[in-house]
C-alpha cells in the first residue's frame, strides 16, 4: 500500500485529496497547522499530523512520524497556500513576504525535506499544486500570481535534477475552484491612504468571486492529483479539466496583447 502526504489538507483541495486518496486504498498522511480543524475518523487509513510549511521542525517531524508509522512515504502534495488580493501599492511588506513565504518557500522546505527519502529508496514523486494564474496574470492576484509563476518555474526546473534519482516532479493547475479560497483564506490587501485603486480593484475582485463560486469542485482537483502521482510517465503539467487546459492553450497561442485585452473585458 502506498503513502502520500499532503500539506495544507484541513479544507479544500487539500481536504478532498485526503479524501479522494484514502478511497483508492492509499495510506494518507494530511497535515495541518491546526489538526482539531478536521475530523476524518471515518477513514482509518489516513493519519492527522501537525505541519506549518515554515517550520522547518515541523516539517521534519511530519515527514519521519510518517515513514515510522507507514515505512516510507511515496508521494508528497505540496497543496498548502492561499491567495493576498488587491492592489499592489497598497501591499504591505509584511503581506508581500507572507504570500512567498508560504507559497514559495514552504513549498521548497517540504520538497527539500523529503528529498533524501526519495534519494534513497530511488523513487518518489511530488506534486506541486500551481495554478492557471501561473501562466496568465489576472487583476488584483499580482502576488498570488507571481508566487504560482515561480511554482512553475521551480518545478520545471528541478524536475530535470531529479530525473537521475527516479524521482517525478509534477504540477498541477487548477483554475477556479469552488472553494473558501476566495473568502476565508483569501488576504484583502487594502491601505485606506490610498484609494485611487478602488474604482478597478473593487468591480474585478467581485468579479474574480463570481468566477470562483462557480467553479469546479475541489473533487475535480484530487482526481487530477491522483492521475499524476500514478502516472509512470515524466509528463510534467497537468491542467484540471477543460477549463483550465483550454486557459493556458490560449494564453499561449494567442498573441498577448490580444490575451489581456479579452481579461480586461472579462473583467468589465
Amino acid at each position: 500500500m502506498k503513502t502520500v502526504l499532503i500539506t495544507g489538507a484541513s479544507t479544500g483541495i487539500g481536504k478532498a485529496t485526503a479524501i479522494y486518496f484514502a478511497e483508492k486504498g492509499w495510506n494518507v498522511v494530511a497535515t495541518m497547522r491546526n489538526i482539531n480543524s478536521l475530523d476524518l475518523c471515518n477513514y482509518p487509513n489516513i493519519i492527522k499530523l501537525k505541519l506549518y510549511v515554515n517550520d522547518n521542525k515541523s516539517i521534519s517531524d511530519a515527514i519521519n512520524s510518517s515513514i515510522e508509522t507507514f515505512g516510507k512515504v511515496d508521494v508528497i502534495i505540496n497543496n498548502a497556500g492561499y491567495a493576498a488580493a488587491g492592489a499592489f501599492e497598497c501591499a504591505s511588506q509584511e503581506q508581500i513576504k507572507k504570500q512567498f513565504d508560504v507559497n514559495v518557500f514552504g513549498l521548497m522546505n517540504v520538497t527539500r525535506a523529503i528529498l533524501p527519502h526519495f534519494r534513497k529508496n530511488n523513487s518518489g514523486t511530488i506534486i506541486n499544486l500551481a495554478s492557471v494564474a501561473g501562466h496568465a496574470g489576472f487583476p488584483t492576484f499580482t502576488l498570488y500570481n507571481s508566487t504560482k509563476f515561480a511554482v512553475e518555474g521551480f518545478s520545471e526546473a528541478l524536475q530535470y535534477e531529479l530525473r537521475q534519482f527516479n524521482i517525478k516532479v509534477k504540477i498541477v493547475e487548477p483554475g477556479p475552484i469552488k472553494t473558501d479560497f476566495y473568502d476565508r483564506s483569501m488576504d484583502k490587501i487594502e491601505n485606506p491612504e490610498i484609494t485611487e485603486y478602488d474604482s478597478f480593484i473593487n468591480p474585478a475582485m467581485k468579479k474574480m468571486t463570481e468566477m470562483g463560486m462557480k467553479g469546479l469542485p475541489p473533487k475535480s482537483v484530487a482526481k487530477t492529483i491522483y492521475k499524476a502521482a500514478i502516472s509512470n510517465s515524466n509528463k510534467l503539467r497537468y491542467p484540471v479539466a477543460f477549463q483550465a487546459a483550454a486557459m493556458i492553450k490560449l494564453r499561449h497561442i494567442m498573441p498577448g496583447c490580444l490575451f489581456r485585452s479579452v481579461v480586461r473585458i472579462i473583467m468589465k
